[in-house]
């Protein structure tokens, strides 16, 4: 896993610090593997309306078990080959420039579609969800099965850890580093 770091001084943009200009390689980016999360915008640049992250997936990777968030809403555009998504007991499959919405409270979760990478923007509404991909990246060789409980309650972020196998088989991914 590569991971680089972020200055903790992030203020709001109101266009007074100048162009406010992300280019393909800004942004701190944390690599889990089989997917990455650059991050492109922080909640404390957004004022804490909005996060957005880029989400580049390894070929028929699964990203993550099906879970749910209790604070933020989720959309995912897709810059770059075929979303594989389950929203509730819904599956769907997004196409470059189809955007898929994700909303608090319902269980859902997402994967390469395809042979070829995938990438999508993440827009994390209102933002702070972004600070559990940065803890994750920032302490990976430290984390406990305690320590990712607590930090799954801090973000009011739910797991069903059981869905992995059947979502694997049943849409021909992996799952974890690749």
């Amino acid at each position: 896993m590569s991971y680089t770091t972020q200055a903790n001084n992030l203020q709001p943009f109101d266009g007074t610090q100048g162009p406010h200009i992300i280019g393909p390689k800004g942004g701190k980016l944390a690599d889990f593997g089989s997917f990455g999360v650059r991050f492109m915008i922080w909640g404390a640049e957004s004022g804490g309306g909005f996060s957005l992250v880029e989400h580049p997936i390894a070929p028929r990777a699964l990203v993550a078990p099906l879970h749910r968030h209790s604070r933020e809403d989720e959309y995912s555009y897709v810059l770059e080959g075929r979303m594989g998504a389950q929203l509730g007991e819904d599956v769907v499959y997004a196409e470059t420039g189809d955007l898929v919405f994700k909303p608090r409270h319902q269980w859902h979760t997402f994967w390469n579609a395809g042979d070829t990478p995938c990438r999508i923007l993440e827009i994390i509404s209102p933002a702070g969800f972004e600070h559990m991909f940065d803890e994750i990246a920032a302490n990976m060789t430290n984390l406990t099965a305690d320590g990712v409980q607590d930090m799954y309650t801090r973000y009011g972020f739910e797991v069903d850890s059981n869905s992995i196998t059947q979502l694997c088989a049943e849409h021909g991914l992996t799952f974890g580093p690749g």
